[in-house]
């Protein structure tokens, strides 16, 4: 095989300021691309004690109505420095006309969501339709997740959960800065 043949003809991801221009469906996020950084807290009537952590949110895209979703956290001792790697999980966000999002999220853990939602002004809703589970995660059954950009630029994020026996209620809130 030649090294022209090996090479793929595209990049995998384009960010905010990439080209191809993002698709038009994408116009209700755009402002989401990009990378994104902080910290914030969780809690959960299952857990010990709460908890602070760190996390990174990327958004991109490669020209088509999807946004590529990715994101990391880890817990932090009281000076902010990673303790243990968190959650993670990646997925894809669909776009449609009307300002709706669909979203398959998966995580490492054996859980996987679909969720459906809203993009409307500078707030992202997505609530879970369909848990997916492996034989050994644990009980998850809704979620949800709440986006919003600030007029001072900075991402909100805050997730529900229902699971392992709890209603729906609480469990993580952060504040983001975009670092690219």
């Amino acid at each position: 095989m030649s090294a022209a043949a090996a090479t793929y003809p595209y990049p995998d991801a384009f960010g905010a300021d990439a080209v191809p221009a993002p698709h038009p469906l994408l116009a209700p996020v755009t402002r989401l691309l990009g990378t994104w950084r902080g910290q914030g807290r969780g809690e959960y009537p299952t857990l010990a004690q709460d908890f602070a952590y760190a996390q990174e949110v990327s958004f991109s895209h490669d020209g088509r109505p999807f946004l590529h979703y990715e994101a990391r956290a880890w817990i932090v001792d009281a000076e902010g420095n990673p303790v243990r790697p968190a959650a993670r999980e990646t997925g894809w966000w669909r776009l449609q006309a009307d300002g709706r999002v669909e979203a398959l999220i998966s995580q490492p853990t054996g859980i996987v969501e679909i969720a459906a939602g809203r993009a409307a002004g500078d707030t992202i809703e997505l609530t879970t339709g369909e848990v997916a589970l492996t034989p050994t995660a644990k009980q998850v059954d809704a979620t949800h997740r709440r986006y919003e950009l600030t007029p001072d630029g900075i991402l909100t994020f805050t997730h529900a959960m229902a699971a392992v026996d709890q209603p729906l209620q609480h469990h993580l809130s952060a504040r983001l800065r975009r670092i690219s």
